[in-house]
């Protein structure tokens, strides 16, 4: 039945809801869901998939040019010190110190000692400079990186090993969710390890850490909404202060005692296993604490290039961790009770306030780096079709990258709370945070495998001899974690796992849908044909109907024709779906056929990256001659109701049990509203909805 207008939100609509059980007629069909080879959602639902665009990526938003040099080089590569490494630099907090552990049972004697250190050396090569700037940071996405643009990648391949391209988007997926894992645990881990420095100047602190912790955190995710413009200029000399803060506390002590720099040669990890058996793999658990953030050089690398990230690693950071680290050694070795807080044990008296402080600033910028990853991240997978809308709120209008989703801040900040509360101490964390790494760790060499393998086309033995190396490193790393799934590392497994379900139950919903109302679209062409005689009354103005199907009338346009009897004299018919680059460029970013009867067809082309702008596509229209005014352009847009049947659905090759329907109703009704996710003028708005039972 039709109802009356109605005020939601500060937006004046139209809805009309009408039940249909069973087949749905075409007159009284929802608006259409997204094709396959169309990923946005203009008609209420989320996008589906990755469009085979092959569109030119953008150079006048945030990408930077491959080789900078002089001046641009030192600019990206101080920026790159603020943005891409405060995870692993904040490292030298606690990694050492976890390794040696009471119950471990690890003694801090020389063997131990070099050991230990021979060990964070070798990872950081192996698994820091030879994988991830040697090698992943190649498998760029049009030079966007990060375990989605890897999945991008593998999406565009053939279709010929369906199932094995199924396992792969499902590992890249699950991979994805681990990332929210970190993201709750970093700034827990960081900002504890940073605030337990107090101890170490008057062990009566201790009660004052973990409420001093929480109202920073508290305060960290409260400032999201303003974005980072702000402060983030402050962010890069801020890090390089803290690298050579700790390159200068680690070189100090390591002057006294330069034997320490033996450790060096791998010998001492080899004997560090001979002498410890499987106990060494434990340790193991600790040491891929050290390699924390190696991911976010490859996730941030669109922001900066590969050549100021590797130049900041290699002139700065990786100098500055092995120093600290060797120098934290070398203390152990001279007083085995530093092995307590070793980080902080290396700052003279006078010194250890000052550098509380600088720790706990770089590790608020440690948070933020993976809070605004998470950000990024919803987007991509909002625009890949593995989330329902949320809101995307831009934080700047000069940095393009900077943005803000409340839903996910608001997620965060409750997990980070809780993690907080529930381990008390970031040596309790230590095990939960290892597992969310290495399974990501792990999960890239496998989708970089592929990428090698199947679009470069290198030969085979390379691909086998660098995949058997990072592999192996990878699974003893993560072995090493598993074993501590009952002491904590189950909480970031469990994250991911939900998660994980969430955004294949949202993905396979979408397109049983779409499989259950293709079937049922009203070819355009038919439709312009019936318009021929002539009966329908036509209104000034212009009215843009969203829609999913360019080939079919959207059935928000047939809604509204029927319960209106009347159309607009212009009729743009608009589809929105998303390439597989991260960004489209401006001059690429519309197409637009004009109809029979007043009638256009545009299609409007956004990256993964990019939030899509309905009133911006209109702009671009203009320009190339749609003559249509703000004031007199309303908006159409279709919103449907689902209503789960109390069967499983098994049609068309597709199943999905009761329990999974019921989720994805739930996550569509909490969805956020289609004009506010395209940025829709909120006084033209007009949506039209139906009930669907499936």
């Amino acid at each position: 039945m039709m109802r009356g207008p109605f005020c939601m939100g500060g937006r004046l609509g139209t809805r009309v809801t009408r039940e249909i059980p069973g087949a749905v007629p075409r007159e009284n069909m929802p608006a259409d869901l997204p094709s396959p080879t169309a990923s946005s959602d203009p008609s209420g639902t989320a996008p589906s998939g990755v469009t085979g665009q092959q569109l030119t990526p953008p150079h006048d938003r945030h990408y930077v040019e491959a080789n900078p040099t002089g001046r641009r080089l030192g600019l990206l590569t101080l920026t790159a010190l603020g943005v891409v490494f405060g995870d692993i630099g904040t490292s030298p907090l606690y990694a050492l110190r976890e390794c040696f552990k009471p119950e471990y049972g690890l003694t801090p004697t020389p063997d131990n000692v070099y050991g230990v250190l021979s060990l964070i050396l070798w990872s950081l090569i192996l698994v820091v400079s030879y994988k991830y700037i040697g090698f992943i940071m190649r498998a760029d996405n049009r030079g966007e990186g990060g375990i989605l643009a890897m999945l991008a990648l593998i999406i565009k391949e053939d279709s010929e090993r369906r199932r094995g391209r199924a396992v792969l988007i499902a590992l890249g997926i699950f991979g994805a969710a681990l990332l929210y894992g970190d993201g709750v645990i970093t700034p827990a881990i960081s900002v504890l390890s940073a605030m337990e420095g107090l101890t170490v100047r008057n062990p009566s602190f201790d009660v004052a850490v973990v409420p001093l912790t929480l109202v920073i955190i508290v305060m960290l995710f409260a400032v999201q909404r303003h974005g980072t413009t702000r402060v983030g200029s402050a962010f890069g000399p801020l890090m390089a202060l803290w690298f050579v803060s700790i390159a200068s506390l680690g070189l100090t002590q390591v002057v006294r005692d330069a034997h320490i720099l033996s450790a060096i040669n791998p010998i001492w990890a080899v004997r560090f296993f001979a002498l410890h058996d499987l106990h060494a793999v434990t340790v193991l658990g600790a040491v891929v604490l050290a390699v924390t953030g190696a991911e976010a050089l490859y996730a941030d690398m669109g922001h900066f290039g590969r050549k100021p990230i590797r130049t900041a690693w290699f002139w700065l950071v990786f100098p500055a961790l092995l120093l600290n680290y060797f120098g934290q050694g070398s203390l152990i070795l001279g007083d085995p009770a530093a092995a307590e807080n070793p980080f902080y044990n290396l700052a003279p008296r006078l010194l250890l306030l000052p550098m509380i402080a600088l720790a706990t600033l770089a590790a608020i910028i440690a948070s933020q780096a993976l809070i605004s990853g998470a950000f990024s991240l919803t987007q991509q997978c909002i625009q890949l079709g593995y989330s329902p809308r949320m809101s995307i709120v831009h934080t700047s209008a000069k940095e393009y990258g900077q943005i803000f989703v409340p839903e996910v801040n608001y997620a965060l900040a409750f997990g980070t709370l809780l993690v907080v509360l529930g381990f008390q101490s970031s040596s309790a964390l230590g095990a939960a945070y290892g597992i969310a790494v290495t399974g990501t760790m792990t999960i890239t060499t496998i989708l970089f495998f592929v990428i090698s393998s199947r679009r470069w086309q290198w030969p085979m033995w390379k691909v086998a001899a660098l995949t058997l190396l990072f592999i192996g490193v990878d699974l003893a790393f993560l072995s090493a974690n598993a074993i501590k799934i009952e002491h904590g590392g189950w909480v970031p497994v469990l994250m991911a796992i939900s998660l994980f379900v969430l955004m294949t139950t949202w993905k396979r919903g979408k397109l049983i849908l779409r499989e259950r109302l293709q079937e049922i679209t009203m070819p355009l062409d038919a439709f312009l044909k019936s318009l021929s005689s002539g009966k329908i009354l036509r209104v000034p103005g212009t009215a843009v109907f969203m829609t999913s199907e360019a080939a079919g009338a959207p059935v928000v346009l047939l809604h509204h024709l029927k319960h209106n009897k009347v159309l607009h004299e212009q009729v743009v018919l608009l589809s929105i779906t998303t390439a597989e680059v991260p960004e489209v460029r401006d001059d690429e970013r519309v197409e637009m056929e004009r109809l029979e009867h007043g009638f256009v067809r545009a299609t409007a082309h956004y990256g993964f990256m990019e939030s899509p702008d309905v009133t911006e596509v209109l702009g671009l229209l203009r320009q190339r001659g749609l003559k249509a005014k703000p004031m007199e352009t309303s908006y159409y847009l279709g919103a449907e109701q689902l209503i789960p049947r109390q069967k499983a659905w098994k049609e068309g090759g597709m199943t999905m049990s009761i329990w999974r329907k019921k989720l994805f109703a739930v996550m569509s009704r909490n969805a956020v509203s289609a004009a506010a996710f395209f940025q829709l003028p909120p006084n033209r708005v007009v949506e039209l909805g139906t009930q669907i039972e499936f």
